[in-house]
């Protein structure tokens, strides 16, 4: 998808749920490269790449519609923060590897080559921007 596709989409959900829009950009580009068809070999789908419980959870009708896909992606990344307190890094590597492969008596990246990855290319993308937006 085209920016001018996506950016409004973005914009929405990033306000919508006080998240830097650079980092829905960041994750969307990392997880299907804006395409809004792609499915995982994990059977995760669309833009963010959202698993089908996931996009239960959310209750997503069809997680290929761009606008209900990237909106609960956003929600869970809230939710990510919220849960790691704010931590960028295990809120990627949750939304990446799952929550639970991240919590513990000491929350942190697991030990995944693929997670370890993704969250350093999203950082790096975001070059030091916070996460979240204030009020």
């Amino acid at each position: 998808m085209s920016a001018s596709e996506t950016d409004p989409l973005i914009s929405k959900a990033a306000t919508q749920y006080k998240l830097n829009p650079d980092l829905i950009r960041a994750v969307i580009k990392q997880e299907s490269a804006f395409y809004p068809c792609a499915v995982s070999d994990k059977g995760a789908m669309g833009l963010m790449q959202l698993m089908p419980d996931t996009a239960s959870t959310f209750k997503v009708a069809d997680a290929f519609d761009p606008a209900q896909n990237i909106d609960s992606g956003a929600r869970y990344m809230k939710q990510l923060l919220g849960r790691f307190k704010g931590d960028l890094k295990l809120a990627l590597a949750a939304y990446n590897a799952g929550p639970e492969k991240v919590d513990g008596p000491k929350p942190a990246v697991p030990n995944i080559a693929e997670t370890k990855d993704y969250v350093e290319q999203i950082v790096k993308a975001l070059n030091g921007a916070p996460a979240e937006t204030t009020p």
